[in-house]
């Protein structure tokens, strides 16, 4: 009896289809083909436009990035034991099995690509040369900010070894089909040429700005020449190499306030850091990615569901108040605006940088002109002569503490060493929350330090670094695995 029904069915099946021919393969409805997905400009455009939707879901800028950096860090201390939301990444706690470890690496290389594949399709696509040149520029940058994100939690820092350690996998053609799996990790030094070439390729062929030089929309979500500028100082910057963010910081920040770009988009220190995390747009947001109401990043994604505490956010993590927290530090006065982000709920301090409702969503902010300047004092810095301190290093370090404190009276280092720590010391203030804490620690080859009930974690250990996937290993035999996993 089961044979028959076998049969029958089979019999059935082989005459509906003979009558639909046509539907033995079927074509998504949603499926394009590259022929008719770079056949015009617009749909160009919107191609390049996914890369940023890319660049901007849950596991990278929706927020899970920014947060796996700085929660391994000490200004944060976790309230939930949720393992779903970067528990284990907290206590440096990560198997090559965990979902962040292979999450965020899947998210990445979907990612990169995605720009492989654009960049090869807008090759021969029927479009302005100089469109084209633009376009295939973004979608280098989105590619090399990419690479960067990837670095920071795989691979070694690079001023360790001076990028002679293993990197991560280099992919610049695009896979569409099954194919060899079998691709080994390049040395940091190799990654890091490809993401400046990318960025020298992009500031040389993105446009000025997007309609005028006013801070808009477009000149805050799209990459312009100022964008790949902003990038190369913080990349120059994890490589160590002071002369190469001077040059790069030289661009967007002139010598002497008041501080604001000279040349492209109008980008510059906005007056009030209030402003910054409420209005996207204005002239200190370089890069954000952004968010409505119809357009969320999941509730376990964003930014203020790890921050906020109930009923804005899931009250995850909350501020670091004793010890080496930064929010002990009695330098950071109580009168500074940024202080105003932090907030007491019952027992807890939350950072509230970003306060809207989790189905609402905040920007997510990537670049800002306040990271540049630090950037470009810190390497200024590090780079003057012997023991002095660095005029202009100190005038831009001031700029930013006294925006937020007025009535501070200005910093007066007496060494260079002092006049780094200061700087070391205002990054982690201004970009508290913001995905900056572990690229800071591991590029200065410094220990994350104990917070909680964790323990400290020095370079010599492991857990400094993340493994690298086990979805990885599996399939590619020739990938290797960083030490100790």
């Amino acid at each position: 009896m089961k044979l028959k029904i076998l049969f029958y069915g089979l019999f059935a099946g082989f005459i509906i289809s003979s009558c639909s021919k046509g539907k033995l393969n079927p074509i998504p409805q949603t499926f394009l083909s590259e022929a008719v997905a770079f056949s015009d400009s617009s749909r160009c455009v919107q191609q390049v436009n996914g890369l940023y939707s890319a660049l901007k879901q849950g596991q990278m800028y929706a927020g899970r990035y920014c947060v796996y950096q700085d929660v391994r860090g000490e200004e944060f201390l976790n309230v939930t034991n949720n393992a779903v939301t970067a528990w284990l990444t907290w206590q440096f706690n990560l198997t090559p099995s965990a979902n962040e470890v292979s999450g965020f690496w899947s998210a990445c290389y979907a990612t990169i690509n995605r720009c492989n594949v654009v960049i090869n399709g807008l090759t021969s696509a029927p479009i302005s040369a100089t469109l084209k040149a633009n376009l295939i520029a973004e979608a280098k940058f989105v590619r090399a900010l990419s690479y960067f994100m990837l670095m920071q939690l795989y691979a070694r820092p690079f001023t360790d070894g001076n990028g002679s350690n293993l990197g991560v996998i280099l992919k610049l053609n695009p896979e569409t089909s099954i194919g060899d799996n079998n691709q080994p990790r390049t040395t940091a030094q190799a990654i890091y040429n490809q993401i400046i070439l990318d960025l020298n390729d992009a500031e040389a062929n993105l446009p000025s700005f997007y309609t005028s030089n006013a801070p808009s929309t477009l000149n805050t979500t799209r990459a312009h020449k100022n964008t790949a500028i902003a990038l190369k100082t913080r990349v120059y910057l994890n490589m160590g190499n002071w002369p190469a963010v001077i040059t790069e910081g030289n661009k967007l920040v002139p010598m002497t306030a008041p501080w604001n770009a000279p040349t492209g988009v109008a980008n510059g220190l906005h007056p009030n850091i209030a402003n910054v995390f409420t209005n996207y747009t204005t002239n200190e947001s370089i890069l954000s990615a952004p968010f409505t109401t119809l357009d969320v990043p999941g509730t376990q994604n964003g930014l203020g569901w790890y921050y906020n505490p109930g009923p804005n956010g899931g009250g995850e993590y909350e501020l670091n108040l004793v010890g080496n927290g930064i929010c002990a530090d009695p330098n950071w006065r109580a009168v500074d605006a940024r202080r105003a982000f932090n907030q007491v709920t019952g027992t807890r301090t939350f950072l509230r940088k970003w306060p809207k409702p989790a189905n609402d969503a905040d920007w997510t902010p990537i670049i800002r002109y306040a990271e540049v300047m630090l950037n470009l004092a810190e390497a200024l810095a590090r780079n003057a002569a012997g023991n002095s301190v660095d005029p202009r290093a100190l005038a831009l370090l001031n700029a930013i503490r006294q925006r937020s404190d007025p009535t501070h009276p200005g910093f007066t280092p007496a060494t260079k060493a002092d006049l780094v720590a200061l700087i070391l010391q205002e990054r982690r203030i201004e970009l508290l929350g913001e995905g900056f804490r572990t690229s800071d620690i591991a590029r200065t080859g410094s220990i994350f330090p104990a917070k909680g009930v964790v323990g400290a974690v020095t370079p010599a250990m492991p857990q400094y670094i993340w493994p690298i996937p086990l979805a990885e290993l599996l399939v590619n035999k020739a990938c290797q695995q960083n030490p100790g996993y």
